[in-house]
């Protein structure tokens, strides 16, 4: 039998975790959906890859699965409500009919928290087993509210309450980061997300050693605090402005080169922490298997660059799909490839962009600029889409 590729990536550092970006309720679909398209005299192999990830008999007996943790967003949240529709509607009315005093918008939130609780409850033995080093869910903040602090620390609170290993997911917005140190400080597990530069990840860990200098004064239990800081890879170089900057002042710059920007952003802050030994983990996600346009090799950069680092990389159903589909044309992982010094020509180019300069530049951007930066605001409008569509179907299930 072989390991998968993200068991090989995982295998070049100890300390290095894969999660699982969706919510544990769809793996066993999605597992299904995906065996019947493995290739021939794969089927096996598949079958064994998948059920190391994530097994409910191996989990429940021995608090053990593939996946170190889970992270969910809008989206996928979304996602797992689509594929069993009439489940959740049948629950929607019953958070309704057991409070009536809730609205639309009570009766969503309220079916959030079910949900990141059932996602939890899954892997609940692998936080148990491992002494809550591993097994924890991401439940995000509602991302209409990105601005509005007080909003997101009563939502973090109570997404909170759903778990002892649930974490919460806030936004790299000057108010996410207010709201992260004093969740820190309380002894709740975080998860940084619509983070896309340098200057978000240094007011991040800023953030966290402040709520950890307050939780130490105040001994609160930090046995089983985690930080991770997530790094939206392909969202920083196709949803920022580098395209139409480089287009405006008449600079050709192609998908390597992009990448290059991408890698350079994340290693930078990646070394910062580890040379300052901050306790927050560099987490990985938005990662791409494509072709490479300079040696026509298939390729997968978001993983490959970073080999031999302990970040965490979470990994959508659709991503390790490709990866899986694309096994036999990867190359072997270089285990001292996050010591590898990013392109230095594609460097030099990205740097005559002010949008590159913003995410690489530790003074690149001042908090209150982070939630006008092109990545965030589109990534945002997109979370934010998908909660609304979420809200719109629990108004049409109360409205029959």
């Amino acid at each position: 039998m072989t390991d998968n590729v993200l068991e090989q990536l995982a295998a070049t550092n100890p300390d290095a975790e894969i999660w699982w970006d969706s919510s544990p309720l769809i793996f066993p679909s999605w597992r299904k959906e995906t065996l019947a398209k493995a290739p021939q005299g794969k089927e096996a192999d598949w079958d064994a890859q998948l059920t190391r990830f994530m097994d409910q008999e191996t989990i429940q007996a021995e608090g053990k699965m593939g996946f170190r943790g889970v992270t969910t967003n809008p989206p996928l949240s979304l996602q797992a409500i689509k594929l069993a529709p009439q489940m959740w509607a049948e629950r929607i009315r019953e958070i309704a009919k057991a409070d009536p005093a809730l609205d639309v918008e009570g009766v969503y939130w309220t079916t959030y928290l079910d949900l990141v609780r059932k996602g939890a409850e899954e892997i609940r033995p692998v936080f148990d087993k491992s002494g809550g080093k591993y097994g924890m869910l991401s439940g995000q903040v509602d991302p209409r509210f990105v601005r509005d602090g007080e909003k997101m620390l009563a939502q973090g609170l109570t997404i909170a309450a759903q778990g002892p290993n649930v974490m919460v997911k806030l936004p790299g917005s000057k108010e996410g980061y207010e709201v992260l140190e004093e969740l820190t400080a309380r002894g709740i597990s975080t998860n940084n997300t619509t983070s896309f530069t340098v200057p978000q990840y240094m007011r991040c860990m800023a953030a966290v050693t402040a709520g950890l200098q307050r939780a130490r004064a105040a001994g609160v239990d930090l046995s089983h605090w985690r930080s991770v800081i997530t790094h939206m890879s392909a969202r920083l170089g196709e949803l920022s402005d580098w395209k139409t900057e480089a287009k405006a002042r008449g600079i050709e710059l192609t998908l390597p080169e992009i990448r290059d920007g991408e890698e350079a952003v994340l290693k930078r802050a990646y070394h910062w922490g580890k040379q300052n030994n901050h306790p927050s983990k560099m987490l990985q996600c938005s990662m791409r298997v494509e072709k490479d346009e300079r040696t026509g090799k298939t390729v997968s950069r978001h993983i490959q660059d970073y080999a031999g680092s302990d970040m965490v990389y979470t990994c959508p159903p659709s991503y390790i799909a490709g990866l899986m589909a694309a096994a036999d044309e990867l190359e072997p992982f270089d285990p001292k490839a996050i010591d590898r010094e990013p392109n230095k020509a594609s460097i030099e180019k990205l740097l005559k962009l002010p949008s590159f300069r913003a995410a690489y530049e530790f003074d690149g951007m001042t908090p209150d600029q982070f939630a006008h930066f092109g990545s965030f605001k589109a990534t945002e409008t997109e979370f934010a889409a998908a909660t609304r569509q979420t809200v719109d179907f629990v108004r049409m299930t109360l409205e029959g």
